[in-house]
């Protein structure tokens, strides 16, 4: 039971993960301005997100395998 609130940080994780490449995706299909300005910062803050998600996963797992 203690690893519950660990499940919902992971998942939020994820959550935060999967908008970031949603906006990401979403501003280079569409090209201009947005793109050239935030393209690369927000491609840079999802890996950053993602490597936190993916340790938080490591870390869930862990907790549930002990």
């Amino acid at each position: 039971m203690q690893d519950k609130p660990l499940f919902f940080l992971v998942i939020l994780a994820g959550l935060v993960v999967l908008a970031i490449l949603a906006t990401g995706i979403g501003g280079f299909a569409r090209g201009g301005e947005f793109n050239r300005k935030h393209g690369n910062r927000l491609m840079r803050w999802r890996i950053i997100a993602q490597a936190i998600a993916v340790a938080l996963i490591m870390l869930f797992i862990w907790m549930r395998s002990s």
